[in-house]
């Protein structure tokens, strides 16, 4: 294909090659690894991929990447530099971080001054002071983090910097639960999480409500204007305009977004809602299993773990963040604002697999996604795991352990054949 794409015009990298067995993959990487600082561009890596395109569907993928292609890193980058301070954040469960600030310094090409230095332990095994020496790299040449303090460039003049004992943002007294690393602020109300709530909330996987970022999320809150997530639906022209750098026509695009948001997918909005342990997965269990807010909201730790991919953690969470007073306040205000909150299934063309589970597994004729629309497109439902309510296992090459798992609880196996011929 690239060469294809060279003949017909396109810019492609001129460092791009065919390489014939692993052997030839490690020469190529091992020189351009050489090469990389002589590039006028910058690199962290190289990416491998199996060239024929009849491969590429045999190999297949898996939910989030293919299996015929893969990065392979450049050891990271390390630089030296002075660290200037050290802050403490607040995220949206009220974890405590602190952040290294640091005199800038370039590191594989990117400016960094700040670095996660993650909780108290981190802090304390570093054993690092504000005017250290300190070696910073971005770890997979993406995040910045700490390396090691240069003690041997110490002058004594470097100060200790103290774990707080009360939330930075809002001062109240702050906890180390038992079995942890972290420190929380346990105050729902915390200005600091609150931000960082609405900023998740907003966000891609959760309502996507285009243009309400970080600094806008903080300002709503610091202005008062928002005080729960719900409050977001209802806010209006004359709320917004006020607020710095937000002109008639920004102002409006984000009501405009807002009030889009309010039709998004159940499993996003539960999402969104930032439930202790609730990502993604779990909120697509949840939304498949329950379809609505409501029903959510009623069942029991018992019958949530009895949810595939729910396990006792999760299932705790869940039931002690829908109890809080404060949460069906909000739910109860966001359903009156017109957020849908409920479970819409994908468009069917038969009802052939109506009440039907299947559990997809192993290298098929085409990607796992594809016979995963067919299942829910004629009425079936998809699991991530074989359980004892799993009906059928569609598998394919090298199925693994949920061959074995499907066969000690007898479920059905199937293969594409007679996938197809029940369609």
């Amino acid at each position: 294909i690239i060469i294809f794409l060279s003949k017909v015009g396109f810019a492609v990298n001129e460092l791009s090659r065919k390489a014939n067995g692993a052997n030839e993959v490690n020469t190529a990487f091992r020189k351009l690894e050489k090469e990389r600082a002589k590039l006028d561009y910058e690199i962290d890596g190289m990416v491998v991929k199996v060239n024929s395109l009849a491969d590429q569907v045999k190999v297949g993928e898996i939910s989030r990447a293919p299996r015929w292609a893969t990065a392979w890193k450049f050891a990271a980058e390390e630089a030296l530099t002075v660290l200037e301070e050290i802050i403490f954040s607040v995220g949206r469960t009220g974890t405590i971080t602190p952040i290294a600030v640091m005199k800038p310094v370039s590191v594989g090409g990117v400016t960094v001054t700040n670095a996660s230095l993650h909780n108290e332990d981190e802090l304390q095994g570093l054993d690092i002071r504000i005017g250290d020496h300190v070696l910073v790299r971005r770890a997979g040449d993406v995040i910045p983090e700490v390396r090691e303090v240069i003690f041997e460039k110490r002058t004594g003049k470097e100060k200790k910097v103290k774990f707080p004992r009360k939330c930075p943002s809002c001062a109240s007294s702050i906890e180390r639960m038992e079995g942890e690393a972290a420190h929380r602020c346990r105050n729902p109300k915390c200005p600091a999480q609150l931000a960082a709530r609405i900023f998740h909330f907003a966000s891609k996987g959760g309502f996507d409500i285009d243009g309400l970022g970080e600094k806008l999320a903080r300002h709503l809150v610091e202005r008062g204007l928002v005080k729960s997530p719900a409050d977001l639906f209802g806010l209006t022209l004359d709320d917004l305009l006020p607020l710095d750098l937000m002109a008639e026509k920004r102002a409006n695009n984000l009501l405009e977004a807002i009030e889009k948001a309010k039709s998004r997918p159940f499993d996003r909005a539960l999402f969104a809602l930032g439930i202790e342990g609730v990502g993604e997965t779990a909120a697509d269990a949840l939304a498949q299993e329950f379809q609505s807010i409501e029903a959510v909201m009623g069942v029991s730790e018992d019958e949530l773990v009895a949810v595939d991919g729910i396990g006792t953690l999760i299932a705790k969470s869940v039931v002690e963040f829908f109890s809080s007073k404060e949460t069906q306040k909000s739910i109860s205000q966001m359903r009156r604002a017109g957020v849908l909150f409920e479970f819409k299934r994908p468009r069917k063309t038969s009802a052939k697999l109506d009440g039907k589970t299947f559990v997809v597994t192993g290298t098929l004729s085409k990607p796992r996604d594809y016979f995963k629309g067919r299942i829910k497109e004629n009425g079936g439902v998809v699991q991530s795991s074989v359980s004892s309510k799993t009906n059928f296992l569609l598998v394919g090459e090298k199925p693994g352990s949920k061959l074995d798992k499907a066969k000690k609880l007898g479920v059905k196996v199937i293969d594409e054949e007679r996938f197809f011929e029940m369609l």
